[in-house]
């Protein structure tokens, strides 16, 4: 328990006579202010509410002001009119009283508010008090028009007054301390710096700032000096959450030596929502969290920023950001937080004016010598802490692949994020060196690009690039050819790195292996260890309606089909089938994707194309053609059909267009014999230890029955499934121990005939 005082608290306050009868008191610091007859039942009633205010935080306003005075300073200053783009200044300068209220605070510093602006800053030399006025008073008048300034000098001049009040004050020397609790700030937030407690499950990693010092500085002198709001800016990796950590960790140590009362809660915005069921209960939810902090002296550490302004309601407008935009303004709620660029940017637009209550820290990312010193400390930390050294090949290593795979995030972040996991990886197997094979195998399970892209030694050749597509695609010579020259120049390390990898159009009729060409060059780029298809396939007819562009690429809230795919994936082949039957207006959307390797939505976030390859087909100039023919195919007619149907705009940021050829009748029995094989890789036949095998007759007739003229070889598996699938289960079924042998089938007088082998 505490043992209290009685003591007095005097707060400043400022009157304006508004008429005989009416009288407006403002406590400018503490931002109540209030309307009555005259001026004792002004002060009774602040009185009154200071004291109800106490009953339920169990704490009074603070006020810094320890003897303040009034000056009043004349600013010259010369409006214009301003007319489209031409202003024309007034002939002769206007002379503005300026009302300042300063005084020195409990800190030994000076403050000054300035009413007409409702605007307040500090100062360290009492002489700068006039200079520092006019500064700031001058550049907030140059946007007043004449009219603007008119009104301002009708604004009746202020009288300085004070009100006194008896409190109860704890005495902090008493041996006993219980904390007290706030229930709603306590259920919705997590308490920064954590407690030991809470510590056991942090990482092991160091969350330190390294070489970021002079931003930690920045920010402890913003959250404890100007009290201002503060949102720190910078792209995903530069440090931002590491240097907002280590100034909250000072700034508590500074606090417990001083007994400043500072504390730091940490929050993300959908806990304000996900527990409101009714019609403005997460409102009066963030009013209780609100008054919980006032009582707890308490900054708000909001996670994932930009969420403030997605829930709530329907747009930003009505959203939780716009809720709590009152109380910034008012000063009873300061936030800190983080975003990047694009957010920044979508805040402005989305909600004009909530800015302008907070100060921006950019961080850009650091140059290349510092990034190496972090990169030093941090595995000098993993060496001395966890017995776990990196050695400098492997560091170079990784460097050098994140440098290029990694664009769209920033060193030093994506390095230490990169290098935790090995480090994570090492400690469960318990190896106490990781090399450069390690970073190696660590990069191959994140992104399934094979050890090709990633070694230089390794050499790539023409033939063995040809045979491995040859395997894969039967009969498109000229697709094989163009894929092909995609995997070398992506070897070579001459793929523009701020577009996709490439951008291809996949042109002929259905049936020809446009999408087996498509899954066949995902494998050999990103198959590689990966737990999930390299192959995100979209069907675009399903986006035919202009409204549908919203559930392809998303809205605020919800998350698009396109958008969702690339954020799980993002070194993947993305194969957009039959472009053509989906709406213009994603075209219009695909564009930037195309040109810049990027889609941002209306929130700022960015989802990166720029590790994958984007294959689109298309049957466009192949109506009522036939898929089995003798020859080239005639791509005059699909380029012409390709470029009657799509913008110049659209055709310009594609970076091949593939004419697919009919196939012809011995590609049909190539592509049997190969759909064929993967049978022997099904659960059914590899568990059982069985081998198959295939006659020519059988091949034969498959090929036969499973090509249709119009649709080429897409009928095979079905038919493979009706001929061979159905009638082999049967078998299986019937003949359980049938196990660790080889079965021949062949086919005779209209049905499958089994042949057992040795």
């Amino acid at each position: 328990m505490y043992f209290w005082n009685m003591e007095k608290i005097v707060y400043p306050l400022l009157y304006y006579k508004l008429s005989e009868e009416a009288f407006l008191g403002v406590l400018f610091d503490t931002g109540y202010q209030v309307v009555d007859k005259d001026i004792k039942k002004v002060k009774k009633t602040l009185q009154d509410f200071l004291q109800k205010e106490y009953k339920k935080t169990d704490s009074y306003p603070f006020s810094e002001f320890s003897d303040p005075r009034m000056k009043v300073i004349d600013v010259e200053v010369r409006p214009a009119y301003k007319i489209k783009n031409t202003s024309y200044p007034v002939n002769e300068p206007v002379q503005v009283p300026i009302v300042a209220i300063y005084g020195e605070t409990d800190t030994g510093e000076f403050e000054c508010f300035l009413p007409q602006f409702d605007h307040s800053f500090y100062y360290y030399n009492e002489g700068q008090l006039k200079s520092l006025v006019t500064h700031f008073a001058t550049f907030r008048l140059s946007a007043y028009t004449p009219e603007d300034l008119f009104r301002l000098l009708q604004y009746p001049k202020p009288i300085l007054d004070k009100i006194t009040l008896k409190v109860k004050v704890r005495d902090d020397n008493w041996e006993f301390d219980y904390p007290r609790t706030f229930e709603v700030l306590e259920r919705l937030a997590d308490r920064y710096p954590h407690s030991k407690l809470m510590q056991r499950n942090v990482s092991a990693f160091p969350d330190a700032a390294w070489e970021l010092e002079e931003k930690v500085t920045d920010v402890i002198e913003k959250l404890t000096l100007e009290r201002s709001n503060l949102l720190i800016v910078g792209n995903h990796g530069v440090g931002k959450s590491s240097v907002l950590r280590q100034a909250i960790r000072k700034i508590t140590a500074i606090g417990k030596k001083e007994k400043v009362s500072f504390s730091f809660w940490q929050m993300t915005p959908q806990r304000i929502t996900s527990t409101s069921k009714y019609l403005g209960e997460w409102q009066a939810t963030c009013e209780e969290l609100v008054e919980d902090l006032i009582a707890a002296n308490g900054i708000l550490w909001i996670v994932d920023f930009i969420r403030l302004f997605q829930i709530g309601g329907e747009g930003a407008e009505d959203s939780v950001g716009a809720y709590l935009m009152s109380f910034i303004i008012s000063g009873k709620l300061r936030l800190v937080g983080e975003v990047t660029p694009a957010e920044l940017d979508s805040m402005r637009r989305l909600l004009p004016g909530f800015l302008e209550n907070f100060q921006l820290l950019r961080i850009e990312e650091l140059p290349e010598n510092k990034i190496h010193n972090i990169i030093g400390k941090f595995a000098e930390f993993c060496g001395n802490n966890l017995k776990i050294s990196l050695n400098k090949e492997a560091i170079e290593l990784a460097y050098r692949i994140l440098l290029r795979y990694y664009p769209y995030e920033k060193f030093p972040g994506k390095a230490i994020k990169f290098l935790g996991q090995c480090i994570n990886e090492a400690q469960i197997e318990q190896r106490t060196v990781i090399n450069k094979s390690n970073v190696i195998d660590n990069f191959v399970r994140q992104t399934g690009m094979p050890e090709l892209f990633l070694k230089d030694e390794i050499p790539l050749t023409s033939k063995e690039l040809e045979t491995y597509f040859n395997k894969k695609i039967i009969g498109q010579p000229a697709a094989i050819q163009q894929m092909s020259s995609v995997v070398k120049i992506f070897k070579a390390g001459l793929n523009n790195p701020d577009k996709p990898i490439s951008t291809m159009l996949f042109a002929g009729p259905t049936g020809v292996g446009k999408t087996a060409s498509a899954k066949a060059l995902s494998n050999y780029f990103f198959g590689k260890k990966q737990r999930q298809s390299p192959l995100v396939r979209i069907d675009m007819s399903e986006f035919q309606h202009p409204g549908t562009i919203y559930r392809f690429i998303g809205t605020g809230k919800e998350v698009g089909k396109l958008v969702q795919e690339i954020r799980e994936r993002p070194f993947s082949v993305l194969l957009l089938d039959e472009i053509e039957k989906a709406h213009p207006a994603i075209f219009d959307a695909l564009l930037t994707v195309m040109d810049e390797g990027v889609l941002v939505d209306a929130f700022g976030r960015v989802t990166n194309f720029r590790n994958t390859v984007i294959i689109m087909t298309s049957n466009l100039g192949a109506s009522n053609q036939k898929s089995i023919g003798f020859g080239q195919e005639d791509t005059g007619k699909y380029d012409s059909a390709i470029d009657k149907f799509f913008r110049p705009e659209f055709i310009n940021r594609i970076d091949q267009t593939v004419i697919f050829n009919s196939l012809k009748e011995a590609d049909i029995y190539q592509i049997t014999k190969i759909e064929l094989a993967k049978l022997n890789k099904r659960e059914g036949i590899s568990k059982r230890g069985i081998k198959l095998t295939f006659t020519e007759q059988l091949c034969e007739h498959l090929s036969n029955v499973g090509f249709d003229e119009l649709y080429g070889a897409r009928p095979l598996q079905r038919a493979i499934e009706d001929e061979v699938v159905a009638p082999l289960s049967k078998w299986l079924l019937a003949n359980k121990q049938a196990r660790n042998r080889k079965l021949t089938l062949d086919y005779a007088y209209g049905l499958l005939v089994r042949i057992v082998g040795s």
